[in-house]
């Protein structure tokens, strides 16, 4: 009978060491990520691409490539396959003929924080969890509060006080504890792991734990399937944590082992802000980590990571694919934001303008070719930064 799950093990992103997947696990003694590996030959021996696209509309409908071994534990809340939707308007002005937009913004919480809390809190439960706590610049503590309460386990949540008032009211509605704190998404981040190790809690930090990550991998998943078991050219990401990126890279690595797409893979073209870039300067400066920034700031909230657990695979992905990295600053954000939803009836989140603007920037400098099908990610719902368009100058209506 064909398991739920095909997880074998966890091995180490850095050192190759091998983990136990039975148990609950951090990140490896050497400190790096821990990434789950499955039975790829045993799975392309039991499954095939008509069964899978015949199931249920969800991300759910890739269950063998994720970590729950037992559908019991399922903690959802119907996270359905998010559309790739044209922008031909915004293709002309930047001179594409095929540029289109993942929009994530119809996900439980709003954004793609979902897909990670609904496969991170189930393993979870099904571990034996009772209690997480997570750092976070607000969209993420917001969807892990937000599965918590649907598993009906209790959550910590850490922010910095720059962090938007939104998802703080989603966090308090949630049900979660939620603690505010000065400085970075670095400094939540120490004092969740203090609060863990004392506590005994879950730390579900960016690739802290190694299921959140399983959760981002149904992007590629979904994409795949999406271009008729294929990928676009290019793909481009907003990126502050980057788990994002590297979900992606795996879950496409995990079909080509699997004979399921062919050998090309896009080329992964990142884009920061430019108040908190650490990733593009060290792939500008040709090292293979990043260091630390200094004084991050940007209105994209979601960028503002000083320095990636994951940098080195992140810089990994982008070389190997051929790819780049980009910053674009709050100015070039506010008119991409504007531009889509004033052209395209798109309402994307600041991140996803950061992306688009990393786009129009890519094609000046020639590494988009006019005729190449690129796929930008929305991470998220515009809707959560309305609060945005007042400060950013816009006027909201005119008078009579």
């Amino acid at each position: 009978m064909r398991p739920y799950s095909f997880l074998r093990h966890l091995e180490c992103a850095r050192c190759g060491e091998l983990y136990d997947a039975t148990v609950r696990q951090q990140t490896c003694r050497c400190g790096s990520p821990l990434l789950a590996r499955y039975d790829l030959s045993a799975l392309a021996a039991s499954l095939t691409k008509a069964e899978v696209t015949s199931r249920e509309p969800t991300l759910w409908r890739y269950h063998e490539w994720l970590p729950l071994q037992d559908p019991a534990f399922r903690v959802s809340l119907e996270e359905h396959i998010t559309p790739i939707l044209p922008v031909p308007r915004l293709a002309a002005d930047m001179g594409l003929e095929g540029l289109c937009v993942k929009d994530e913004s119809s996900l439980p919480s709003g954004t793609f924080k979902a897909r990670g809390a609904t496969v991170g809190i189930s393993r979870a439960v099904e571990l034996g969890v009772a209690h997480v706590a997570i750092p976070t610049n607000g969209n993420a503590g917001a969807a892990w509060a937000l599965y918590a309460a649907r598993a009906g386990i209790r959550a910590t949540v850490v922010m910095p006080s720059s962090a938007p008032l939104t998802p703080r009211k989603e966090c308090v509605l949630a049900g979660a504890d939620l603690y505010v704190t000065e400085g970075t998404i670095a400094d939540a981040g120490a004092i969740v792991a203090s609060a863990c190790r004392r506590h005994g809690w879950y730390d579900v930090s960016t690739l802290r734990e190694p299921y959140r990550l399983e959760g981002k991998k149904t992007f590629a998943l979904e994409i795949a399937e999406q271009y008729g078991w294929d990928v676009p050219d290019v793909l481009v990401y907003p990126t502050g944590g980057g788990a994002g990126v590297i979900g992606i890279d795996k879950g496409l690595r995990e079909l080509q082992a699997m004979g399921w797409i062919g050998e090309r893979l896009p080329r992964v073209m990142i884009v920061q802000a430019a108040g908190c870039a650490p990733l593009v300067r060290a792939f500008d400066a040709g090292e293979d980590t990043s260091a630390a920034w200094k004084d991050p700031h940007t209105l994209a909230f979601g960028m503002r990571v000083p320095k990636a657990l994951g940098d080195f695979m992140i810089l990994d992905v982008i070389r190997r694919t051929q790819g780049a990295a980009i910053a674009v600053t709050d100015e070039e954000i506010i008119r991409e934001r504007r531009a889509t939803v004033a052209r395209e009836g798109l309402h994307v989140c600041p991140e996803g303008a950061a992306a688009l603007a990393g786009v129009r920037k890519l094609r000046e400098l020639g590494q988009i070719g006019k005729g190449e099908r690129v796929l930008v990610i929305n991470t998220g719902s515009g809707l959560k930064y309305v609060d945005q368009i007042e400060e950013s100058g816009i006027p909201l209506y005119h008078a009579l």
